[in-house]
């Protein structure tokens, strides 16, 4: 026979093994057990202090006793044990890491192992050898059960907390004029503060699995981020940290919304938000989340299949007033590509690249540059459109017809 054959035959129970087995399991103390176990636990980073009542604490500590032992006297457990889906479940309620949950839960082992070898003489000891394999595994049993219990528990908070989270962000998109004190309320429940300065995002389409990725990143590294769909379009929003490239806001006359300010260190998130294809906006406060995502998703639905990078409002802005012009009925260029179109190709196609040109930098000598000819040629230029469109691109208030209808 093989010395590993022996030593597996030592660590198996005899049939003469019970009477005594059972003699030692009934000489245990279980209040003294848990007793021990107290003065133990609660040196545990994650129980000092107890994050439960200490009565609590040695209750279910008496009852794991109670439940290991007689797993012990069955040679191990059949089935679920209550006790361990209970301690797993209040654990996971109490905010306890896992970590220091399995590190208390070793001490029922410590405890246990040092009671047997107490009450055991010294004619016992190949007795409680060939019982090591059972005290182990009962245990084992008893920690995995525990394990799971504390891990469906918390997969469920994260579910609880998900419903009510989306519920209240639901009610603040359905709500169109919500109350300063509701709106303080919803935001207190999502851990915001109502004058945060919010970054919000937008996606559709194909575009949404890469703004779900930049949302799993952000969240990964220990950010927080809000969704909710308007219809088909995603919106993302979360605490804006420093500007992120777009100056606007929704609401804000084009091209004078206020910038967000510095904020404690790098805001990786926007950063990125701005080199994703998504509609993005910063809104300067809780009450203007829900116009602010209306507009993200108005910029994210202007992104056309070859433009890369976010769609903000200083970028979007003249499309979205063509958009809603053109949607109300309304002609912009219309009379303007009217008048063009008695001009050649050639110098219709000039006179529109000098137009947009100066419309671009609002100078002259930098359309000049652009065009690589003489400031000269390009005022010409803009003279010939004036006198063939009636619009002067050098007067704002006409200008501006042409910034829209162009975008």
């Amino acid at each position: 026979m093989s010395p590993r054959h022996e030593r597996q035959l030592r660590d198996q129970p005899l049939p003469g093994d019970h009477v005594r087995w059972v003699q030692l399991l009934d000489a245990l103390e279980l209040d003294q057990l848990t007793e021990r176990f107290m003065s133990r636990v609660v040196r545990v980073p994650g129980y000092d202090p107890a994050p439960i009542p200490v009565s609590e604490l040695r209750r279910t500590g008496l009852l794991s006793f109670q439940t290991l032992v007689e797993g012990l006297r069955a040679g191990g457990f059949d089935g679920s044990v209550a006790v361990s889906t209970e301690v797993g479940v209040t654990r996971a309620r109490a905010g306890i890491p896992l970590e220091a949950l399995m590190t208390a839960i070793r001490h029922d082992f410590n405890v246990l192992w040092e009671a047997l070898t107490r009450v055991a003489t010294q004619e016992d000891a190949e007795l409680v050898i060939r019982h090591t394999g059972i005290v182990l595994s009962t245990v084992d049993d008893y920690v995995s059960q525990v394990q799971q219990a504390y891990v469906a528990e918390r997969q469920r908070m994260r579910e609880e907390e998900s419903s009510v989270r989306q519920g209240l962000i639901a009610e603040l998109f359905d709500e169109r004029d919500p109350t300063d004190e509701r709106l303080a309320g919803i935001a207190s429940a999502l851990g915001l503060d109502p004058s945060d300065r919010l970054l919000v995002a937008a996606a559709r389409g194909e575009d949404t699995p890469a703004l779900r990725v930049l949302i799993s990143d952000h969240e990964r590294a220990g950010g927080t981020m809000f969704t909710h769909h308007l219809g088909e379009v995603l919106i993302a929003f979360t605490r804006s940290a420093e500007p992120t490239g777009t100056r606007s806001t929704a609401g804000a006359r084009p091209g004078t919304g206020a910038s967000s300010g510095p904020g404690p260190g790098p805001n990786m998130v926007g950063r990125r938000f701005a080199e994703a294809r998504v509609g993005l906006v910063d809104a300067p406060d809780f009450a203007s989340l829900r116009r602010s995502a209306l507009t993200a998703r108005d910029l994210a639905q202007l992104l056309t299949a070859d433009e890369v990078g976010a769609m903000t409002w200083e970028r979007g802005w003249a499309r979205l007033a063509a958009q809603s012009l053109n949607a109300a009925g309304n002609s912009i260029v219309t009379d303007v590509e009217r008048s063009l179109a008695v001009c050649g190709g050639a110098e219709r196609e000039r006179l529109v690249e000098a137009v947009q040109s100066y419309l671009r930098s609002g100078s002259i000598g930098v359309s000049a540059a652009e065009l690589y000819c003489h400031r000269n040629t390009v005022a010409n230029r803009l003279r010939r459109f004036a006198e063939l469109t009636g619009v002067d691109p050098t007067i704002p208030a006409e200008a501006a017809r042409l910034v829209v209808g162009w975008a």
